[in-house]
């Protein structure tokens, strides 16, 4: 088999592993966690008083490098949406629930592959809570996780930076003891993922995930492989 054409990858997470959340199915989900109505008039009420109000703070990615400022945007925001405390309690809830982010079918069979070709692996994610858990919870036949697949985390809010400054970028360099010119990074948006072009990686754009059964991630195999064997197929 010939020599992976990269000895690392890093991989961003939501829209690139898990579905990316829209804000519907946050109020959908936070509506009916609380056993409230959640028929389509009820999620666009929901809906049309959040975009009544500037929602700038929440979409920026520099509150993924801070928990606090985190959690005091998303409270502003909904308080400027004249939200009830309940439903914005459990809107920030369901928010920062990872376990309710669905995972591409496709994520074990990227994780097990690249890890069977000697390929290390990185998550790289702007985000305000820690994701090993998510990982850890999906267990192999050989008694590992998902996580024990995973050499380097690097997560805004323990970092204290966010994408797309290229220091996040560098810290997942740092952590998988390699040069950028030796690892691929793998996201779902340009102007955040893209950044990691800056700092020399290649780096390889997907449409953002939508529907867990959308399977992408074989076209990382497919480059970081080689010309290899596809995993979990023999050749033709």
């Amino acid at each position: 088999m010939p020599a992976p054409a990269f000895r690392a990858v890093l991989l961003d997470w939501r829209g690139t592993l898990v579905v990316a959340p829209t804000y519907r199915w946050l109020v959908v989900t936070a509506l009916t966690r609380l056993g409230r109505r959640a028929g389509d008039a009820d999620v666009e009420r929901v809906l049309v008083a959040l975009g009544g109000v500037d929602s700038a703070r929440v979409d920026s990615s520099q509150i993924d490098a801070n928990v606090v400022e985190h959690r005091a945007a998303y409270a502003e925001w909904f308080r400027a949406a004249g939200l009830d405390g309940e439903l914005a309690a459990a809107l920030y809830a369901v928010e920062s629930d990872i376990f309710l982010n669905a995972f591409a079918q496709d994520v074990e069979p990227l994780l097990v592959g690249l890890a069977s070709a000697g390929v290390r692996v990185g998550v790289v994610s702007d985000i305000h809570v820690d994701l090993r858990p998510a990982f850890a919870a999906h267990q192999l036949p050989d008694g590992r996780s998902w996580a024990d697949l995973v050499h380097t985390w690097t997560l805004s809010f323990e970092l204290g930076v966010a994408k797309p400054d290229p220091a996040i970028f560098r810290a997942a360099l740092d952590g998988l003891d390699m040069p950028a010119s030796d690892v691929l990074m793998v996201g779902d948006r340009g102007g955040w993922d893209g950044a990691a072009v800056d700092v020399g990686m290649t780096t390889l754009l997907l449409p953002p995930l939508t529907d867990p059964t959308d399977e992408r991630l074989q076209r990382v195999l497919d480059l970081v492989l080689a010309g290899g064997p596809r995993a979990g197929h023999g050749r033709d």
